[in-house]
């Protein structure tokens, strides 16, 4: 890849007989269309796990779907996304990670247009679970491509830019969701914000075929099977009753389901453990340094921040505001602006300052809630979008801190023929985290509101999940010490 263009020419990037490289030049303009269309696909992913936020009310009113289809539309994706990332990562190693990325964006740009013409709750969760096999096979090439084609500083600001798509993703979909659901366009209501997919996907197919390179991994030479089916399995056995407790008042074969997930998990751990030699699902030896460990549990506290907190503070802001899907979306609005000045100043500070930048972006986050929770209850029906300005700006700008650099940091010191599996790994801990932060909105919010509108209800609910979200963001910032303490430095 052009040094013009971010980074230098691949130095460790493997391309087999089976996958040759590209038929065109590596110019500076292929470099930044190629590394466009990865964080565009990227975008697509976190985009379509929070763009139904904003139009969930609409939603449920068009659709019928009652409080467990509400959860589902967004816990179904994270689901399904968690259950195969993993396996996704692997199938990127072993036939190519451009073209597995090319198949899952088909499969999301298909199920998206099943989403838009859904017309009921079931075939609008069904399509959510398919668009979320596609994100299984395209996001984990992602961070795994960025991973093997950049090194040094360009790494650290191909890294800052991922982070700020990350950034930008997470509150530009709530935005897109309340904008066009407000909008109605052609009397479509909710729809475009998932036919909105179907031009972009085709884009990153048709651009992405031409100028992602191929890579894969020299060592993976074939799919373990009983590991990819023992890892679902533990997954949707832990999640599925943490989704679906609360409306089924916490029956007997919640627990069981729960206990029998964590002994899967240990038969999975133990399975690994044998194949270690013979092309395992997850290579163990990843966890052996803090670094790695420690980051993947920063990002799943992470995700379950925004599981919890993106999904709640909408219906907080349209049911116990009173606030329209536009004006929700302008809340959604001051939070980005927020992140994406985040994320551009970790981009800009890229490598320079070690795990202190996102540690200061957890603290910086952690006051502002704190803030914006006494707002809250002093002011109650009376809040206004100019009154709570402040405190929302500076929890996005906190929160853009942190994205890029854990994954940077995360990654720093993964062999370059496990980039598919550590990047499966780290995907998974984020969307496994959304789930359980979905999950958990069940015990914190809907407990306390019980689907009702009413809107003292829905404020209160709320001001007990901030209380959730700042001891989230307290052990993330507890996590990230193992991180390099200084640029350059290496973890244990």
């Amino acid at each position: 890849m052009s040094s013009s263009a971010l980074g230098n020419e691949p130095q460790h990037t493997t391309l087999p007989p089976s996958h040759p490289a590209p038929h065109h030049p590596r110019t500076a303009l292929a470099a930044r269309i190629a590394l466009v269309m990865l964080l565009v696909a990227e975008l697509m992913d976190i985009l379509d796990q929070s763009v139904v936020l904003t139009a969930l009310p609409a939603i449920q009113s068009s659709t019928g779907a009652g409080p467990a289809g509400v959860q589902w539309l967004t816990a179904g994706y994270s689901l399904m996304v968690a259950v195969g990332l993993i396996t996704g990562g692997c199938l990127g190693d072993i036939h190519g990670r451009r073209k597995i990325l090319l198949i899952g964006t088909v499969v999301f740009t298909t199920a998206s247009l099943l989403c838009g013409l859904a017309n009921g709750p079931r075939v609008l969760i069904g399509a959510r679970v398919l668009q979320g096999v596609g994100v299984t096979l395209m996001i984990p090439q992602v961070l795994a491509t960025l991973h093997v084609t950049f090194d040094g500083q360009n790494r650290s600001r191909a890294f800052g830019l991922y982070g700020a798509v990350l950034s930008l993703a997470n509150v530009l979909g709530p935005v897109l969701g309340g904008l066009l659901t407000e909008a109605d366009l052609f009397g479509l209501s909710w729809r475009p914000i998932f036919l909105i997919n179907v031009p972009v996907g085709l884009a990153v197919i048709l651009l992405g075929r031409r100028f992602i390179p191929e890579s894969s991994a020299k060592k993976a030479d074939r799919l373990d099977l009983t590991g990819m089916a023992l890892s679902a399995l533990a997954i949707v056995l832990i999640l599925f009753p943490l989704t679906e407790g609360h409306a089924h008042h916490w029956p007997l074969w919640c627990f069981a389901m729960l206990g029998a997930g964590l002994l899967v998990l240990g038969l999975f751990l133990r399975h690994q453990q044998r194949k270690q030699n013979h092309a395992p699902l997850i290579a163990l030896s990843l966890f052996r340094g803090k670094q790695f460990s420690g980051g993947l549990a920063a990002q799943l506290m992470l995700g379950l921040l925004c599981g919890l907190f993106f999904l709640t503070w909408t219906l907080y802001l349209q049911r116990g505001l009173g606030m329209s899907p536009f004006h929700a979306a302008v809340a959604f609005v001051l939070l980005a602006v927020g992140e994406l000045a985040g994320a551009t100043l970790a981009a800009k500070s890229a490598g320079c300052f070690g795990r202190h930048l996102p540690q200061t972006g957890a603290l910086i986050a952690l006051a502002s809630m704190a803030a914006y929770g006494l707002q809250i209850n002093s002011r109650q029906a009376d809040m206004t979008l100019l009154a709570m300005t402040a405190p929302v700006v500076l929890i996005g700008f906190g929160l853009g801190m942190v994205g890029g650099p854990l994954a940077d940091m995360s990654l720093a010191r993964v062999p370059h023929h496990n980039a598919g599996s550590a990047s499966g790994l780290f995907n998974t801990a984020m969307h496994l985290g959304i789930a359980l932060g979905t999950a958990l909105t069940a015990l914190v919010f809907f407990a306390a509101t019980g689907g009702s509108p009413d809107g003292a209800l829905n404020r209160d609910a709320f001001t007990s999940v901030l209380w959730w979200v700042g001891a989230t963001l307290a052990l993330m910032w507890a996590l990230m010490f193992c991180l390099p303490k200084q640029a350059g430095s290496q973890a244990d």
